[in-house]
């Protein structure tokens, strides 16, 4: 079997395992798949782990204690080489059950949660030797109506897959394509940075890349926006204006990008810089302070244009590196409910 179809393969077993997902099928699979001294990077507060049972122990058994009927579902599954020689897998998706028992301190509600997921697998020798994994945790948080942050200023909403229900990409691998695919990414992206530095928006050339029916699925906190001017109005603007520095800072990060087909990811731990030196971004104040930020993204390409993108940012390390600890606002903002099983809450006779 072709290489990358080979590590989809792989990872296929850890989806199907969290399907369903009873707890010592997972951490079987996860043994069986990943290399004794295997990597994994995650969203804050879970950071870097390294071994299987560090990472189950840390990240699934207390989100399984809590949504005891747990499941994951991918929409993107996608695999490729990056310039630098290494195989990566990239998933998108969300998990979802019940909410029933409260998970880092965030309320219980009893209802349907859905938490969108961006996992990255860095594949060796048929083993996976890393992870980057970004949890939208703010996602769960709001759900929960315990958002302790400014509003977002796109739209939040339940983030769909692909409008062409072709994410799972099939093999085998088309290198030509997927090269392609990431050269047209890596040079939107490199006019994206040209503004403001370089002159005004029209320096970015956007209708060049971008389709004018796109989709921005930003983090929440941040929310989505449709076209170009509705990626600019709630992101972009407030972003550069809070960070005019964006993209100054490439020799100090490493971008990991990689295509299948029609689609593209970037992965980096972290792939990103800046300085907040500007009112304008998540209210935030303009501190002066360089911060690291994580983003892991999907795009999707429709005759030669970008369609659809996929981004997930972890928020909340951000906001720890400026002092801000959301989850301990959070938990001031929740002080006057009872977190308990929600199962056990008395409910009024009707």
């Amino acid at each position: 079997m072709e290489c990358h179809t080979a590590n989809k393969a792989l990872i296929a077993k850890l989806r199907a395992a969290m399907a369903n997902f009873d707890g010592q099928d997972v951490r079987r699979v996860l043994h069986d798949i990943c290399a004794p001294d295997a990597v994994f990077h995650l969203a804050y507060p879970f950071e870097t782990t390294t071994g299987v049972d560090a990472y189950y122990d840390k990240a699934y058994a207390p989100l399984l204690a809590a949504v005891p009927d747990l499941e994951r579902r991918d929409h993107i599954v996608m695999a490729g080489p990056t310039e630098e020689g290494n195989d990566w897998v990239g998933c998108g998706g969300w998990y979802t059950g019940t909410f029933r028992a409260p998970w880092l301190d965030i309320p219980a509600t009893g209802h349907i949660v859905h938490m969108r997921h961006h996992e990255f697998y860095r594949v060796s020798q048929g083993r996976v030797v890393e992870m980057q994994a970004l949890w939208d945790i703010p996602e769960v948080m709001m759900q929960a109506g315990a958002w302790p942050m400014v509003p977002s200023l796109g739209r939040e909403w339940h983030v769909p897959g692909p409008a062409t229900n072709d994410g799972i990409v099939p093999g085998p691998h088309d290198a030509a394509w997927g090269a392609a695919t990431c050269r047209h990414i890596v040079e939107m992206l490199e006019h994206l940075k040209k503004h403001p530095r370089l002159g005004g928006p029209e320096v970015m050339e956007m209708p060049r890349f971008w389709h004018p029916k796109m989709m921005w699925y930003g983090p929440s906190g941040i929310g989505s926006g449709r076209g170009i001017d509705g990626f600019r109005n709630w992101h972009q603007i407030p972003f550069l204006n809070g960070m005019p520095d964006r993209g100054q800072y490439v020799d100090q990060i490493t971008y990991h990008f990689f295509g299948d087909r029609d689609y593209a990811a970037v992965t980096g731990w972290p792939d990103m810089y800046q300085t907040i030196t500007h009112d304008g971004w998540l209210g935030i104040a303009p501190a002066g302070q360089k911060v690291e930020m994580r983003s892991l993204d999907f795009w999707r390409l429709e005759n030669g244009l970008i369609r659809e993108n996929w981004v997930l940012v972890d928020l909340l390390h951000m906001y720890h590196q400026i002092g801000v600890d959301v989850l301990a606002r959070m938990r001031q903002l929740t002080g006057a409910r009872r977190a308990t099983d929600v199962d056990t809450i008395q409910r009024p006779a009707s």
